[in-house]
Protein backbone atom coordinates (compact mmCIF):
# COMPACT_ATOMS: atom_id res chain seq x y z
CA UNK A 1 0.00 0.00 0.00
CA UNK A 2 1.39 3.43 -0.82
CA UNK A 3 1.49 6.58 1.42
CA UNK A 4 -0.10 9.27 0.25
CA UNK A 5 0.50 12.92 1.95
CA UNK A 6 -1.16 16.05 1.77
CA UNK A 7 -1.33 19.25 3.58
CA UNK A 8 -4.35 20.03 5.66
CA UNK A 9 -6.60 17.98 7.53
CA UNK A 10 -8.80 14.58 6.88
CA UNK A 11 -11.73 16.29 4.49
CA UNK A 12 -9.38 18.98 2.75
CA UNK A 13 -9.46 19.13 -1.18
CA UNK A 14 -6.38 17.69 -0.95
CA UNK A 15 -7.25 14.34 0.66
CA UNK A 16 -10.15 14.58 -1.89
CA UNK A 17 -7.37 14.87 -4.74
CA UNK A 18 -5.62 12.27 -3.03
CA UNK A 19 -8.25 9.25 -3.27
CA UNK A 20 -9.03 10.05 -6.49
CA UNK A 21 -5.84 9.98 -8.20
CA UNK A 22 -4.80 7.29 -5.80
CA UNK A 23 -7.85 5.18 -4.99
CA UNK A 24 -7.81 3.00 -1.95
CA UNK A 25 -3.86 3.67 -0.89
CA UNK A 26 -2.85 5.13 3.26
CA UNK A 27 -3.60 8.97 3.38
CA UNK A 28 -1.10 10.93 5.52
CA UNK A 29 -2.43 14.45 6.84
CA UNK A 30 0.09 17.19 6.76
CA UNK A 31 0.30 20.71 8.58
CA UNK A 32 2.08 22.48 5.49
CA UNK A 33 3.04 22.05 2.28
CA UNK A 34 6.57 22.05 3.23
CA UNK A 35 5.89 19.25 5.68
CA UNK A 36 4.20 17.26 3.18
CA UNK A 37 7.19 17.79 0.33
CA UNK A 38 9.60 16.66 3.20
CA UNK A 39 7.71 13.39 4.13
CA UNK A 40 7.94 12.31 0.65
CA UNK A 41 12.20 13.60 0.05
CA UNK A 42 12.98 11.40 3.72
CA UNK A 43 10.74 8.38 2.64
CA UNK A 44 7.84 8.75 4.73
CA UNK A 45 5.71 8.51 2.07
CA UNK A 46 5.72 7.95 -1.30
CA UNK A 47 3.77 11.12 -3.03
CA UNK A 48 2.21 14.37 -2.17
CA UNK A 49 -0.42 15.80 -4.01
CA UNK A 50 -0.14 19.77 -3.52
CA UNK A 51 -2.11 22.66 -4.95
CA UNK A 52 -0.57 25.08 -6.83
CA UNK A 53 -3.15 27.26 -8.61
CA UNK A 54 -6.63 28.24 -8.50
CA UNK A 55 -8.83 29.41 -11.66
CA UNK A 56 -10.22 32.29 -9.62
CA UNK A 57 -7.55 33.17 -6.75
CA UNK A 58 -4.41 32.62 -8.45
CA UNK A 59 -1.55 30.55 -7.69
CA UNK A 60 -0.54 29.10 -3.96
CA UNK A 61 2.44 31.28 -3.39
CA UNK A 62 4.07 29.18 -0.55
CA UNK A 63 4.11 26.61 -3.06
CA UNK A 64 6.11 27.79 -6.32
CA UNK A 65 8.77 28.98 -3.77
CA UNK A 66 9.46 25.59 -1.80
CA UNK A 67 9.22 23.68 -5.41
CA UNK A 68 13.18 23.99 -6.27
CA UNK A 69 13.96 23.69 -2.43
CA UNK A 70 13.18 20.04 -2.44
CA UNK A 71 14.60 17.02 -4.87
CA UNK A 72 10.91 15.93 -5.63
CA UNK A 73 9.72 15.93 -9.44
CA UNK A 74 6.38 16.32 -10.78
CA UNK A 75 4.90 13.17 -11.86
CA UNK A 76 1.02 14.31 -12.53
CA UNK A 77 -1.09 16.79 -12.49
CA UNK A 78 -5.14 17.06 -11.47
CA UNK A 79 -7.58 19.24 -12.04
CA UNK A 80 -10.83 19.47 -8.92
CA UNK A 81 -13.71 21.30 -9.91
CA UNK A 82 -14.12 23.00 -6.06
CA UNK A 83 -17.29 23.61 -4.78
CA UNK A 84 -17.33 24.95 -1.49
CA UNK A 85 -20.20 24.83 1.00
CA UNK A 86 -20.74 26.81 4.38
CA UNK A 87 -20.99 24.40 6.65
CA UNK A 88 -21.47 24.73 10.96
CA UNK A 89 -22.24 23.18 14.07
CA UNK A 90 -25.94 21.07 13.86
CA UNK A 91 -28.09 22.97 16.22
CA UNK A 92 -26.23 26.53 14.06
CA UNK A 93 -28.72 28.47 12.24
CA UNK A 94 -27.68 30.82 9.09
CA UNK A 95 -28.91 33.56 11.41
CA UNK A 96 -26.12 33.37 14.14
CA UNK A 97 -22.95 33.10 12.22
CA UNK A 98 -20.71 36.56 12.05
CA UNK A 99 -17.47 34.70 11.20
CA UNK A 100 -16.10 32.67 8.27
CA UNK A 101 -13.24 30.21 8.78
CA UNK A 102 -11.29 28.58 5.92
CA UNK A 103 -7.71 28.84 4.40
CA UNK A 104 -6.92 31.75 2.85
CA UNK A 105 -7.30 30.63 -0.75
CA UNK A 106 -10.70 29.82 0.14
CA UNK A 107 -11.92 32.71 1.38
CA UNK A 108 -10.46 34.59 -1.56
CA UNK A 109 -12.79 32.04 -4.22
CA UNK A 110 -15.78 32.67 -1.81
CA UNK A 111 -15.20 36.81 -1.42
CA UNK A 112 -18.49 37.50 -2.81
CA UNK A 113 -20.28 35.30 -0.64
CA UNK A 114 -18.65 36.91 2.51
CA UNK A 115 -18.50 40.61 1.45
CA UNK A 116 -22.75 40.05 0.71
CA UNK A 117 -23.44 38.84 3.95
CA UNK A 118 -20.93 41.12 6.21
CA UNK A 119 -19.25 38.20 7.54
CA UNK A 120 -15.71 38.31 8.78
CA UNK A 121 -13.07 36.32 7.43
CA UNK A 122 -11.03 34.04 10.14
CA UNK A 123 -8.01 32.75 8.07
CA UNK A 124 -6.47 29.46 8.89
CA UNK A 125 -3.76 26.77 7.77
CA UNK A 126 -6.48 24.97 6.11
CA UNK A 127 -10.42 24.03 4.86
CA UNK A 128 -10.92 21.01 6.94
CA UNK A 129 -8.73 21.92 9.98
CA UNK A 130 -11.20 24.73 10.19
CA UNK A 131 -14.17 21.94 11.08
CA UNK A 132 -12.34 20.75 14.40
CA UNK A 133 -11.28 23.99 15.56
CA UNK A 134 -15.13 25.64 15.33
CA UNK A 135 -16.30 21.91 17.00
CA UNK A 136 -13.71 21.87 19.45
CA UNK A 137 -14.63 25.72 20.87
CA UNK A 138 -18.48 24.96 19.50
CA UNK A 139 -18.76 28.19 18.39
CA UNK A 140 -22.14 28.66 16.71
CA UNK A 141 -20.92 32.11 15.54
CA UNK A 142 -18.62 30.80 13.28
CA UNK A 143 -19.04 28.82 9.99
CA UNK A 144 -16.30 27.15 7.78
CA UNK A 145 -15.95 27.08 3.98
CA UNK A 146 -15.13 23.49 3.27
CA UNK A 147 -16.21 20.34 1.45
CA UNK A 148 -18.95 17.82 1.35
CA UNK A 149 -16.49 15.34 2.69
CA UNK A 150 -15.34 17.25 5.46
CA UNK A 151 -19.26 17.93 6.59
CA UNK A 152 -19.62 14.44 6.31
CA UNK A 153 -16.08 13.24 8.59
CA UNK A 154 -16.85 16.33 11.00
CA UNK A 155 -20.89 15.72 10.75
CA UNK A 156 -21.45 19.52 10.36
CA UNK A 157 -23.95 20.77 9.02
CA UNK A 158 -24.05 22.63 5.17
CA UNK A 159 -25.78 25.54 5.61
CA UNK A 160 -25.55 27.01 2.04
CA UNK A 161 -24.14 25.16 -1.09
CA UNK A 162 -21.54 26.22 -3.62
CA UNK A 163 -20.90 29.74 -2.05
CA UNK A 164 -17.77 29.90 -4.55
CA UNK A 165 -17.89 33.18 -6.72
CA UNK A 166 -17.18 31.48 -9.94
CA UNK A 167 -19.29 28.41 -10.93
CA UNK A 168 -16.30 26.75 -12.72
CA UNK A 169 -13.84 27.14 -9.53
CA UNK A 170 -11.10 24.79 -10.20
CA UNK A 171 -7.71 23.99 -8.71
CA UNK A 172 -4.57 22.46 -10.24
CA UNK A 173 -2.69 20.04 -8.14
CA UNK A 174 0.64 19.04 -8.75
CA UNK A 175 1.35 14.90 -7.70
CA UNK A 176 5.04 14.92 -6.45
CA UNK A 177 7.57 11.77 -6.05
CA UNK A 178 11.08 11.35 -4.94
CA UNK A 179 11.27 9.70 -8.21
CA UNK A 180 11.31 11.19 -11.75
CA UNK A 181 9.11 8.65 -13.67
CA UNK A 182 9.34 10.49 -16.74
CA UNK A 183 6.72 8.79 -18.84
CA UNK A 184 7.68 7.10 -22.60
CA UNK A 185 6.54 9.63 -25.46
CA UNK A 186 3.16 7.41 -26.83
CA UNK A 187 1.58 10.57 -28.55
CA UNK A 188 0.16 12.63 -25.53
CA UNK A 189 0.27 15.61 -24.62
CA UNK A 190 3.19 16.78 -22.33
CA UNK A 191 4.24 19.47 -19.96
CA UNK A 192 7.55 19.79 -18.85
CA UNK A 193 8.44 22.06 -15.43
CA UNK A 194 11.66 23.93 -14.89
CA UNK A 195 12.69 26.71 -12.78
CA UNK A 196 15.86 29.17 -13.73
CA UNK A 197 17.73 32.10 -12.82
CA UNK A 198 18.48 34.56 -15.58
CA UNK A 199 21.91 35.83 -15.45
CA UNK A 200 22.08 39.56 -14.98
CA UNK A 201 23.11 41.43 -18.23
CA UNK A 202 21.08 42.67 -20.87
CA UNK A 203 18.52 41.05 -22.95
CA UNK A 204 19.15 37.79 -20.91
CA UNK A 205 15.97 36.52 -20.30
CA UNK A 206 14.37 37.91 -23.96
CA UNK A 207 17.15 35.62 -24.86
CA UNK A 208 16.24 32.98 -22.98
CA UNK A 209 12.75 32.62 -23.48
CA UNK A 210 13.93 33.00 -27.49
CA UNK A 211 15.21 29.59 -27.14
CA UNK A 212 11.40 28.66 -26.95
CA UNK A 213 10.54 30.56 -29.72
CA UNK A 214 13.29 29.54 -32.24
CA UNK A 215 12.01 25.72 -31.60
CA UNK A 216 8.39 26.30 -32.37
CA UNK A 217 7.76 25.49 -28.33
CA UNK A 218 4.79 26.60 -26.50
CA UNK A 219 5.39 28.17 -23.31
CA UNK A 220 2.07 28.10 -21.15
CA UNK A 221 3.44 29.84 -18.19
CA UNK A 222 5.78 32.25 -16.48
CA UNK A 223 6.37 33.43 -13.36
CA UNK A 224 8.98 35.34 -11.74
CA UNK A 225 10.14 35.61 -7.81
CA UNK A 226 12.73 37.42 -6.17
CA UNK A 227 15.30 35.88 -4.94
CA UNK A 228 16.84 37.65 -1.97
CA UNK A 229 16.55 40.96 -0.50
CA UNK A 230 18.15 42.86 -3.18
CA UNK A 231 15.83 42.40 -5.96
CA UNK A 232 18.24 42.09 -8.41
CA UNK A 233 18.23 37.86 -8.24
CA UNK A 234 14.93 36.59 -9.77
CA UNK A 235 14.25 33.10 -10.31
CA UNK A 236 11.86 31.98 -12.83
CA UNK A 237 8.68 29.10 -12.71
CA UNK A 238 8.21 28.09 -16.08
CA UNK A 239 5.77 25.27 -17.74
CA UNK A 240 5.95 24.27 -21.55
CA UNK A 241 4.02 21.84 -24.10
CA UNK A 242 6.56 19.40 -24.93
CA UNK A 243 8.26 16.18 -23.36
CA UNK A 244 11.76 16.80 -21.79
CA UNK A 245 13.07 14.03 -24.56
CA UNK A 246 12.20 15.58 -27.38
CA UNK A 247 14.93 16.74 -29.60
CA UNK A 248 13.19 20.40 -29.82
CA UNK A 249 13.00 20.06 -26.21
CA UNK A 250 16.20 19.39 -25.64
CA UNK A 251 17.63 21.73 -28.32
CA UNK A 252 15.58 24.75 -26.77
CA UNK A 253 17.28 23.75 -23.50
CA UNK A 254 21.13 23.91 -24.67
CA UNK A 255 20.59 27.51 -25.94
CA UNK A 256 18.83 28.57 -22.44
CA UNK A 257 21.75 27.30 -20.68
CA UNK A 258 23.52 30.15 -22.26
CA UNK A 259 21.62 32.96 -20.80
CA UNK A 260 20.43 31.66 -17.71
CA UNK A 261 22.07 29.91 -14.50
CA UNK A 262 20.49 27.27 -12.05
CA UNK A 263 18.35 25.66 -14.29
CA UNK A 264 16.26 23.16 -11.64
CA UNK A 265 14.32 20.48 -14.19
CA UNK A 266 11.10 19.77 -12.05
CA UNK A 267 9.71 17.24 -14.32
CA UNK A 268 7.64 16.04 -17.56
CA UNK A 269 4.56 14.88 -17.11
CA UNK A 270 1.12 13.95 -18.79
CA UNK A 271 -1.21 16.73 -19.64
CA UNK A 272 -4.62 16.54 -17.40
CA UNK A 273 -7.61 15.39 -18.98
CA UNK A 274 -9.08 19.11 -18.35
CA UNK A 275 -6.57 20.85 -20.25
Amino acid sequence: MKNITFQGALGSYSHIVSEKVFPNENYIPADTFEDAMYMVQNDSADYAVIPIENSNAGRVTDVHFLLPQTNLNIVGEYFLRVEHQLLALTDSNIDDIKFVASHPQALAQCSEYIKNNKLKSVSQIDTAKSCQDVILKQDKSTAVIASKKAAEIYNMKILVSNIENNNNNTTRFLVMSKNKNIPPMDGAGYITSFVFVVKHVPSALYNALGAFAKNNINMIKLESYVLNDNFVSVQFYVEIEGHCNEIKVKKAFDELEKYTENIHFLGTYKAGDYR
